[in-house]
């Protein structure tokens, strides 16, 4: 049985995944993602909520409000070592992207605020790029739109690829309880890609008293939900895993809290 907080991607067609609020039980993040064959156009209107649209793969010509933002996007594969070009726009806004070529797009989205935000092209090239973790729990950060930068009321984005027979996410961390500095309140999705295609990776959720305790077999494309609770992820030998996160909560600021019986692996080594 498929667990609730897997939302399985589409084979074939224009939508791949589609992650509402609704559907996930919770109050801010939304998640989408596309699939765009040459000249084909998606047009969103953003209404209450904010968006940031990230090109994954492919290019686009962007719209909004009459201007066009032409090109964006140089990655053939989310594996490249390049950043993605993206687009932060707010509320009450209509977008149109048009693919220049074959384009996969993820619509990352949130409740805005009551301040007046402007549109902004983020170039790939100020994304600031990091190698969290060692050894095998070594991955490779892309911040997209981080809580440090001032532009969204509540979004935040991040993509991670993270080398085959490794862990991410990990030691197991949560972001559940608004009691900042400690730890803050952020729901999130996790959009997976495998390379190769076929591949699969494991993402486990549980919270401290089991009330959430699931695990996920993710494929290609797939989508996990993540509430509440510790959510890491493991991938096998011969596959790269590569997701792209989404979070939002009542305020925009990351702080988790490390799982008390794995945060052992943290300590510095004793020297001998």
């Amino acid at each position: 049985m498929v667990s609730p907080l897997l939302a399985k991607a589409a084979p074939t067609g224009r939508e791949i995944v589609n992650v509402t609020p609704e559907r996930a039980g919770w109050t801010h993040v939304g998640f989408r993602a596309v699939r765009l064959e040459t000249g084909a156009i998606e047009t969103v209107a953003t209404g209450a909520r904010e968006m940031c649209v990230v090109v994954l793969t492919g290019s686009v010509d962007v719209t909004i409000d009459g201007t066009t933002y032409a090109n964006l996007g140089t990655r053939d594969s989310v594996f490249d070592e390049k950043s993605p070009a993206a687009v932060y726009v707010p509320a009450g806004k209509t977008v149109t992207v048009r693919a220049v070529r074959n384009a996969e797009v993820g619509l990352c989205s949130a409740p805005s605020d009551a301040q007046d935000r402007a549109v902004r092209v983020i170039d790939p090239a100020t994304m600031r790029r990091s190698v969290r973790g060692k050894g095998t729990n070594t991955r490779y950060v892309c911040d997209i739109l981080p809580h440090d930068d001032p532009t969204a009321a509540h979004l935040l984005v991040v993509e991670v690829r993270t080398p085959a027979s490794h862990s991410s996410s990990y030691p197991p961390h949560k972001h559940d309880v608004e009691q900042p500095p400690v730890e803050t309140l952020l729901e999130e999705t996790y959009y997976h890609r495998l390379n190769p295609p076929q591949g699969f990776a494991f993402q486990r959720i549980y919270t401290d008293d089991r009330s959430i305790d699931e695990a996920c077999a993710v494929e290609n494309h797939d989508v996990v939900m993540v509430p509440k609770g510790y959510h890491p992820v493991v991938v096998p030998h011969g596959y790269d895993s590569y997701y792209l996160n989404v979070m939002a909560g009542p305020n925009r600021f990351w702080v988790f809290k490390n799982d008390p019986a794995h945060e052992w692996m943290l300590a510095p080594a004793a020297s001998t």
